[in-house]
């Protein structure tokens, strides 16, 4: 097979031994190229593979530098260009068929390329890279050297072409934009210029888009000033500012996928949304096609194209539902039909360059060619396998056949010879590890789920799957044949190693396992034909203490016939019968393998580049042994890799992640071979593998997905003799052991199909004749039963076995606990009567203390658990809470707070300021020494300019002594100003606005800064005045409050004294009037009780208890206090406040009848009610004095709220003028602001402009170059010239004919160079047979002849050079005709700048005269009819107010002498109404009196005034009849609580029926759910059946429309009655509200 390499690249190159590249297996990653009609490509891995698709016949190109990057092919010229993926990568550019290079292209690129395409005609070839350039270059690849490049920062590009019918034009497409680039030439100069598409929205539809540099829809706005562009709103100067586009302007495009050219020139776009677009190449035009049948689309769901492909009369398009279907485009219209079904995602399409084949690629990787013709044929290039390579192995003896397997479980069988695909076999279950047994045509498959399966490979095209066997349930991660094919080694991910006969004849039988460390890294083996054991070593990392751990037994050559001697019951092979070692190596290692000859382990170390090798102690240890390195060599080898020994055991093979293969002698470990077959890039190789005659070595790289076969280019002397001896050797040793395990093999085949469909029990019973039942049991998975592995059958057994040794035992365990149980269930029964206090847990009883210790530490981890999340989020909270409370408490130097009204609904709110920063203080000291110094020095000019006599100067010196006097007058005199000039009322409270710079001044943008630094000023100065009138009223309730609460005690006691009801206005502060009390959280706002820890608890508890001892000893003896109270009532002295609780004690007598009672107990009666008498009266004057102190003090407290109602209602009024002010100041600040950012944004636009205008004269040179050409030349004559310069002739267009009867859709394409340079070299050649002396006219001398034939040769070469000069003269005519016209373009562009800027340098001066002046007028006097303001006052004309006084005190002098005028005659005639009125009056006064005498005589007593009169005990009488209403009263209470309670009652029944009824419902919604979703699935499949059930939906709607009709039917019915009982109604209701008017 040919071969092409880069000789010169090679770093590696050796002497002597070397490899090489025999044959290379993978599948395309990228897309496909044709090179010829024949002959496709496509990269993988570090080469390039040819295809010839008629032969199949593969040939590979490698790339010495690593991976290869991207790939593209001209047909033409039969040439192949790749990248590398190195840093600062290459072009290569290959011939083909000879695969020799060409070029190399050498550019500026730093990490890699993306894009590579070359032209159809000429030497032309596109190159776009990735970031950090983003570089799209044009190559001249015969002279390489960059024509052009241009730069598009942060661009990616998914697909890039060149129009096949003009190389100009290359068309660059990405998910989200589509630009054509025109390549133009003048001479040797070439130029690149970019044209984006505008691109459609994603329903199709095209978005007007307005001009970002010059925009025309601008409204104007007269007051505010310019409105201006948003890039000058940005603050946008310079190129950003052309392209700036907010956020809410931008409109979501469709997203192109494909792209290909027409013969036309035009572009077929295929978008993600399904739309197909069509876009002229010179206009770029877009046209949105249209689908001509919407039931094909309807049919055919293609959402989003995946390739394209262009074909006469439309495009192949296919997508990933695995069809390709046929676009056929007519006009904006196009029609879809069903062209190909390849059941497989289409990636790539391509046509090859006679378009009788299209290559379809797969997203797998398979190849595919449709051949047109009269039979069309579908034929399988290239089957791409499922998935990268998992493992490799040779099937013995390895110079035939190796095997691959995918982690999908498909094993391949491969030609040795030209790596072709002999057989395949899917086991459909994920696949792990594979390996080859040397002593029979048998193969090992691992899987994940911990099964092994055996697979007979006598028949490499036909391979079988004859046995499955299952160790363990872990993932198998390793598979290994010792050197003669005794044993199968299987490693697994639990840690354990099994050793399984590998002899097909013994069933694959499971001897046992041993177990090491986990994860284990690799198993090597050792077993000579001299020696009758196999070693073993396994290696396995210790990650905790950074060391690896080695484990070397060994295992006699005779296990198989006493397996059961070796073996414990579990089937764990005996330490000490298989000789087991332990050793430990101080530092990590990736990789070991045990020398043959068992004295020395081979490591790789892991974090060092080193390869050592470790002497094996001799005698035996007990432990761990700790190994020392003996020899140690630099690997030179990237990252951690891999060893494995030769077949002789004399070969070091080492590999890593550099994909480097280094073959070394293992007694020096020097290499003397190596190979470059994979790279980093791809994660180096995987795994290597060596035949037994070492001829054929097998490489798989780990993530490039490619298998590379190598082979020694001179195999012979000492290298070959030592392999080819051991392979003879151990050839003649198997040969009789592999042919009697290969027919158990054929017998084993034909029985497979049985021994998979019997059951476990039968298996053991057909197989007890030949092998131990115990261990060959098939674990094939019978009947849905599942497979139980063999490790745990072992389990199973032991336990069986140990339940029947010890069963009397477990029965006197058992009857034990059997009694126990009682005991405990008799105790729980007793538990259960006891009091609570003595009552146990129900989790004492538990017998299980490991698992109660268990179940504490699961709750206490559960609780430390939640309190930890608890207290995280309740840190997270504080934390949050702090933050708030410095920014809006602690930040604040004057805090806010609010004052309430006692009485009124007024809350007056303070001020919270902050304090001012460093910065702001002295910002504000700047401006006022500014402003200060600016008085003076306009002072001292007024005085210089006016005034020069030494009086002036004299004043001069004493306004300079009295400067602060001076300062204050012209602060009043300046406060004393208008404050409609100010624009503020500011003056009210205190701020002196003297520095203020007068509003009708304001210009220069230092001035208006300067005047928000001191309107700043005055609004913290006023703010800071109402503050402190607030502080002063808050102290002020502050004692009143104490005031009230001090009265309020008083009143209290009276209330107590006179037992009177009524409750004490007790005024309080709110939070809004304390803040402070809401940061602070009191112990009645916790609702929650507080967790105590223990010693909370018990401290609480001895505190307690030492107080109640402490007020038990300090009470003593209570004898004296018993006494007092009961002689004296508990007091000493009666007070005055006691005597409405005094009680006069009755006579002891006065419990007998009065009858009955002598004289001296009549006479101590009377003492006694005089007594009662007295105090009554004494009790009524101290209740009256009482009740006139409360009465007073009452008012007091009521007047003094009130008056403080009236001080806050003040202060509220002037809290709202406070505002008012701040709100006036901030209000000329934000015109201020405005007018600040305006300026900005002007400025920003007229930099913009200047930088445009800038930019658009560098690119305008043509003149100025034309003419430095003809300076020699008169003006006149370079005037002339110039004008003819400037025509512009009219280029006719070739039109392009097109063959339609050929089958090419592109036609003929425009010749290339080489295609001239072929044509020159014909005539020439022509030239040669007319010169020919055969053709010389008789009687000619030949020297005639030959000068004749020299000047005709010279005449024709001559033509041809005009001709060549002519195309280059139109060429650089049509190139300069186009920069003539782009000149036009931008001086017309330069025209429309300079418009614009002195438009907006016109705009910038009248704004900044038209000032925003902001001017109070009083409410009332400005009257607007219909709130019709008026924005625009051109006739309008600003006067001082002083003018307008003047005029209205004139005016009001005249009216107060008019007015006193009216007074005079006003006063005059009142006095006459007076007098007429006193008259009237008395008369009427006369009236009234003899009116009362009248009613005075018939005054009328009624009853009750005549009882009132009559009655002694009218208030006894009145006070009976209250008690009776009292008890009316009672009773009817009494009544209406029952009634109440029957309700309550009567709502609690109700409430419960409304609960069953809303669980009823919910039940009742549940079922419906349940019965739409039945209903919309029958509904679906309905609608999914469609045709079938055409009469049927018939009917159904029929059906529906009658029942439509009928229930339309019945309601209007309804209605009918409805409205005739509502007319009725009506009338009912007319009648009787109008009175009916009969005639009487």
């Amino acid at each position: 097979m040919a071969q092409g390499r880069e000789r010169e690249e090679n770093i590696y190159a050796t002497v002597g031994a070397s490899l090489s590249v025999r044959w290379v297996q993978g599948y395309p990653k990228q897309n496909v190229h044709f090179i010829n009609d024949s002959t496709i490509c496509y990269p993988c891995g570090n080469f390039v593979i040819f295809i010839n698709i008629e032969t199949k016949k593969k040939t590979v190109l490698q790339c010495m530098n690593g991976v290869v990057g991207v790939v593209a092919t001209n047909i033409p010229c039969e040439v192949v260009a790749f990248s590398d993926r190195r840093l600062r990568p290459l072009i290569y550019i290959y011939n083909f068929p000879g695969l020799t290079r060409r070029t190399k292209l050498k550019g500026n690129v730093l990490l890699d390329y993306t894009l590579l395409s070359f032209s159809y005609c000429g030497t032309y070839l596109a190159s776009y890279s990735s970031l950090p350039e983003f570089e799209l270059a044009i190559w001249n690849w015969e002279s390489s050297v960059i024509l052009c490049k241009k730069s598009q920062p942060g661009t990616d590009v998914s697909q890039m072409t060149f129009n096949p019918m003009n190389w100009h034009q290359l068309c660059l497409s990405s998910p989200s934009a589509v630009a054509v680039w025109t390549i133009e030439r003048s001479n040797q100069e070439h130029y690149l210029k970019a044209k984006s598409v505008k691109l459609p929205m994603e329903d199709g539809s095209f978005f007007n888009e307005t001009d970002v540099i010059f925009p025309t829809s601008l409204a104007k706005d007269l007051i505010y000033g310019p409105i201006l562009p948003l890039s000058a709103i940005a603050g946008l100067v310079g190129e950003e500012a052309e392209t700036f586009r907010p956020k809410d302007d931008l409109y979501p495009s469709i997203h192109p996928s494909i792209h290909c050219w027409t013969p036309t020139s035009d572009l077929y776009v295929g978008c993600e949304e399904g739309h197909l677009l069509m876009i002229n190449g010179e206009t770029l035009k877009v046209t949105v096609l249209k689908v001509e049948d919407t039931v094909a689309k309807e049919r055919r769901n293609l959402i989003s194209p995946v390739t394209m492909a262009y074909q006469k009369g439309g495009v192949l398009i296919s997508g990933i539902d695995g069809f390709v279907y046929s676009f056929i485009i007519k006009d904006s219209t196009y029609k879809i039909e069903t062209f190909l079904d390849v059941e497989e995602p289409v990636e790539h399409m391509r046509f090859s360059p006679n378009c009788q084949m299209l290559l379809i690629q797969t997203d797998k990787g398979s190849i595919y060619i449709y051949t047109f013709g009269e039979e069309p044929t579908f034929d399988k290039v290239l089957e791409a396998c499922d998935g990268k390579f998992q493992a490799i192995d040779f099937i013995p003896p390895g110079n035939e056949y190796c095997m691959t397997l995918t982690h999908s479980g498909e094993v391949c069988v491969w030609c040795i010879e030209d790596g072709t695909c002999a057989g395949k076999i899917y086991l459909n279950t994920p696949a792990t590890v594979l390996a080859c047994s040397p002593s029979s045509l048998s193969v090992a498959v691992g899987t994940m789920g911990g099964s092994i399966h055996f697979l007979d490979v006598r028949d490499a095209e036909a391979p079988k799957a004859i046995y499955k066997a299952l160790p363990s349930e872990w993932s198998v991660q390793h598979l290994l044949y010792d050197q003669q094919g005794i044993y199968l080694l299987v490693g697994t991910s639990g840690g354990y190693i099994f050793i399984i006969n590998a002899s097909p004849s013994s069933l694959f039988q499971v001897l046992g396992f041993t177990e090491v460390g986990k994860d284990i890294l690799q198993i090597s083996t050792v077993s000579l034909l001299e020696t009758d054991i196999v070693e073993v070593m396994a290696l396995s990392p210790l990650t905790e203490t950074g060391r690896s751990r080695l484990d070397i037994f060994t295992l006699p050559k005779i296990l198989p016939q006493v397996s059961a001697s070796f073996t414990d019951e579990r089937g764990r092979l005996k330490d000490e019968l298989i000789h087991k070692f332990r050793y430990e190596i101080e530092h990590t290692l990736s990789s070991a393998v045990l020398d043959f000859q068992s004295h020395q382990i081979y490591g790789f170390c892991n974090q060092v580049p080193y390869i050592c090798s470790y002497l094996i102690p001799q005698q035996e240890h007990s432990g761990i042994c700790i190994l020392k390195p003996h020899q140690k060599v630099q690997s030179k080898h990237y990252g951690p890799g891999m060893l494995s020994l030769s077949p002789h055991g004399l070969w070091l093979i080492t590999i890593a992640k550099g994909g480097i293969l280094c073959i070394r002698d293992v007694r020096t470990l020097e290499t003397f071979a190596r190979s470059r077959s994979h790279s980093h890039q791809g994660h180096g190789i995987q795994s290597v593998r060596i035949s037994m005659d070492g001829q054929n070595i097998l490489v798989n790289g780990k993530d490039d997905g490619t298998l590379v076969h190598l082979r020694w280019r001179w195999f012979g002397g000492n290298l070959a003799s030592e392999a080819i001896e051991y392979y003879e050797k151990l050839l003649i040793s198997l040969h009789n052991t592999m042919d009697e395990e290969n027919d158990y093999l054929s017998i084993q085949r034909g029985e497979s199909l049985n021994l998979e469909s019997k059951s476990e029990c039968s298996m053991n019973e057909n197989m007890k004749s030949s092998i131990d039942s115990s261990s060959q049991e098939d674990l094939v998975q019978v009947d849905g039963i599942k497979e139980i592995p063999w490790i745990q059958q072992k389990n199973q057994e032991a336990i069986k076995n140990e339940v029947r040794l010890f069963s009397k035992k477990r029965k006197e365990i058992k009857t034990r606990i059997k009694a126990l149980a009682k005991t405990v269930l008799t105790m729980m029964e007793e538990n259960e009567t006891v009091d609570n206090i003595a009552k146990l847990d129900q989790k004492e009883f538990g017998l299980d203390l490991e698992e109660l210790e268990r179940l504490h530490d699961e709750n206490e981890e559960e609780v430390a658990k939640i309190r930890k999340d608890a207290e995280m989020h309740n840190l997270a909270k504080a934390y949050l809470a702090e933050l708030i409370k410095e920014e809006c408490w602690n930040s604040m130097a004057v805090k806010g707070r609010a004052l309430k009204c006692f009485h009124m609904p007024y809350v007056v709110e303070n001020f919270p300021m902050k304090e001012r920063t460093d910065e702001e203080v002295k910002e504000l000291k700047r401006v006022l020494w500014q402003k200060k110094i600016e008085t003076e020095c306009l002072k001292l000019r007024k005085e210089i300019v006016e005034v020069q006599s030494t009086i002036t100067l004299a004043k001069k010196h004493h306004e300079e002594e009295d400067e602060e006097e001076e300062e204050e007058d012209t602060a009043v005199k300046n406060a004393n100003l208008p404050n409609y000039l100010l624009g503020s009322l500011s003056t009210d409270f205190g701020v002196h606005a003297s520095l203020l710079s007068s509003q009708l001044e304001l210009h220069s943008r230092e001035e208006k800064i300067n005047q928000i630094i001191l309107l700043k000023d005055v609004i913290y100065k006023v703010k800071t005045a109402f503050n402190h009138e607030f502080d002063a009223a808050y102290k002020q309730k502050e004692f009143e409050v104490a005031r009230v609460k001090e009265k309020n005690v008083r009143i209290q006691e009276i209330i107590l004294d006179l037992d009177l009801e009524e409750v004490v206005w007790q005024p309080e502060f709110d939070d809004c009037e304390k803040p402070e009390r809401t940061l602070v959280v009191e112990n009645k706002e916790i609702e929650a009780q507080k967790a105590l820890n223990p010693w909370l608890k018990a401290r609480a508890e001895l505190t307690m208890t030492h107080e109640m001892e402490q007020q038990l000893l300090t009470q003593g003896p209570d004898t004296r206090h018993r006494a007092l109270m009961d002689m004296m009532g508990g007091v000493l002295e009666v007070k005055k406040e006691d005597i409405l609780k005094m009680v006069i004690p009755q006579p002891p007598f006065m419990a007998k009848a009065d009858t009955l009672w002598s004289e001296e107990e009549r006479k101590q009666f009377k003492d006694y009610e005089k007594k009662v008498k007295e105090l009554n009266e004494e009790r009524d004057k101290y209740r009256k004095s009482l009740e006139a102190e409360m009465k007073k003090l009452q008012n007091s407290i009521q007047e003094s709220t009130q008056n403080f109602d009236e001080h806050l209602k003040r202060l509220f009024e002037r809290r709202v003028k406070a505002e008012m002010v701040v709100n006036q100041e901030e209000l000329k600040i934000n015109n201020l602001v405005y007018s600040l950012l305006l300026d900005e944004e002007i400025n920003s636009r007229e930099a913009f402009l200047n930088n445009y205008l800038a930019r658009k004269q560098e690119e305008k040179v043509l003149d100025r170059s034309f003419k430095k050409e003809f300076s020699e030349i008169p003006s006149h004559q370079v005037d002339i010239l110039y004008k003819l310069f400037k025509r512009r002739p009219r280029i006719h267009k070739q039109k392009i004919h097109l063959d339609t009867a050929s089958i090419v859709p592109f036609g003929e394409r425009p010749e290339s160079g080489k295609l001239s340079k072929d044509t020159f070299a014909q005539l020439m050649k022509a030239m040669d047979d007319l010169d020919n002396i055969n053709n010389m006219p008789e009687g000619l001398d030949p020297s005639v002849w030959e000068h004749f034939c020299m000047t005709r040769r010279a005449k024709v070469e001559n033509e041809q050079k005009v001709k060549q000069k002519a195309a280059g003269l139109m060429e650089m005519m049509a190139f300069l005709q186009r920069r003539t016209e782009d000149d036009e373009k931008l001086q017309q562009e330069i025209e429309k700048v300079l418009h614009e800027l002195t438009v907006l340098q016109e705009e910038k001066v009248r704004f900044q005269l038209n000032l925003t002046i902001q001017i109070l007028l009083k409410q009332g006097q400005v009257e607007l009819e219909n709130f019709q303001l008026l924005l625009e006052y051109p006739d309008a004309i600003l006067i001082n107010k002083s003018i307008i006084e003047d005029l209205n005190s004139v005016i009001r002098t005249q009216g107060q002498k008019k007015v006193a005028s009216m007074m005079e005659s006003k006063d005059v005639h009142k006095g006459i109404f007076q007098i007429e009125w006193e008259h009237k009056k008395m008369e009427m006064e006369m009236e009234d009196l003899n009116q009362k005498a009248w009613d005075i005589q018939m005054l009328f007593f009624s009853r009750d005034r005549q009882k009132y009169l009559n009655e002694p005990n009218y208030e006894t009488l009145i006070a009976i009849q209250i008690g009776i209403m009292e008890q009316t009263i009672a009773v009817l209470e009494k009544t209406h609580k029952k009634n109440v309670e029957n309700c309550k009652k009567l709502l609690k029944k109700l409430g419960r029926y409304s609960n069953q009824k809303d669980i009823a419902n919910y039940t009742l919604s549940c079922n419906l759910r349940e019965e739409l979703v039945a209903v919309s699935e029958r509904k679906e499949i309905c609608n999914a059946v469609g045709s079938k059930l055409t009469c049927e939906k018939i009917a159904k709607e029929r059906y529906e429309n009658m029942m439509e009709q009928q229930k339309l039917t019945n309601i209007a019915k309804q209605q009918a009655e409805q409205i005739l009982i509502l007319q009725t109604e009506l009338e009912r209701l007319r009648m009787k509200t109008f009175p009916a008017l009969v005639q009487m």
